[in-house]
């Protein structure tokens, strides 16, 4: 059988599936861009010829493009960098899949909305306020136009553990055991999504013959002092140290959607399954080691 093909394989997201998928015997093949991981193979999707060269020797069957540069103030202060990554790799990666017949499942962001009138459905309106949302709204764009088996997955506020240790809650559990105050903001509004949660539902979908927008996010809206209180409760660390600021105040280069998040209605209905709100979510990644 043909294999299933992770790109990204280092990052949170990439690390999550690739477990998943060796759980369900799938036999995975990872890739790695600059972080090297075991048993992944190194991949630049920037690169044109080694993408296309790489896809023909493995024949992927299914593709799983959760690689980008998503760090929303490098992307606004490197635009050229970072859009070589999120739109060229990315169009790399549509040709190639298209060449080898391999269906694409591609990760996206509620940050191609603006933040007035969130949480989001996948048939709202984008418009995206920073660099790294319009990257990703046009290689939604160019996906949709170009590729000829594909699946967008929307998703946000991405939590777990994970090799890197570069997402919010992560970083936050770190700054809390270094007894290091963590200035978080109140006014930025979002649904917080569990990591095995958005993998187990990107494997469900890649085997339903569908094309377009599906949501995976959890089910609840909460800021992110709120989900940084509820963090230092659960993992009993002192929650006075965080401190609660409003976006302004951080003075970060890329503008943040305020009021965001995403609905899973048709994810829910489609797969007969709901998410873990991000209580939920916490409690289970505070029974698993790190």
């Amino acid at each position: 059988m043909r294999p299933s093909l992770v790109i990204g394989a280092s990052g949170l997201v990439g690390e999550h599936l690739v477990r998943q998928l060796t759980e369900l015997d799938q036999n995975p093949i990872a890739t790695y861009r600059t972080n090297p991981i075991p048993s992944a193979e190194q991949l630049d999707i920037c690169q044109t010829v080694q993408v296309s060269t790489f896809f023909k020797r493995i024949k992927p069957r299914v593709v799983y493009l959760p690689a980008a540069l998503t760090n929303v103030d490098y992307c606004e202060t490197n635009q050229e960098l970072s859009y070589a990554t999120n739109v060229i790799g990315m169009k790399n990666v549509v040709e190639a899949s298209n060449a080898v017949d391999a269906r694409l499942i591609y990760f996206s962001t509620d940050y191609v909305f603006d933040g007035l009138l969130g949480p989001y459905g996948e048939d709202s309106v984008a418009n995206p306020i920073s660099e790294y949302g319009r990257q990703k709204l046009i290689a939604e764009h160019y996906l949709a136009l170009t590729c000829s088996n594909f699946l967008i997955i929307r998703t946000t506020v991405v939590y777990g553990w994970e090799h890197q240790g570069k997402n919010f809650i992560y970083r936050l559990l770190k700054s809390l055991r270094e007894g290091i105050p963590v200035k978080v903001p109140t006014d930025q509004v979002s649904t917080p999504t569990y990591a095995p949660d958005l993998a187990g539902s990107a494997f469900k979908l890649s085997k339903m013959d569908l094309t377009g927008v599906v949501n995976i996010a959890g089910p609840n809206c909460i800021n992110r002092y709120e989900f940084a209180l509820q963090t230092a409760q659960i993992f009993q660390l002192p929650g006075h140290l965080i401190l609660p600021v409003i976006t302004k105040e951080l003075a970060q280069p890329a503008k943040r959607p305020l009021m965001a998040g995403l609905k899973t209605e048709k994810a829910m209905g489609l797969l007969g399954t709901t998410y873990s709100s991000s209580r939920d979510g916490l409690l289970l990644m505070s029974r698993q080691k790190n």
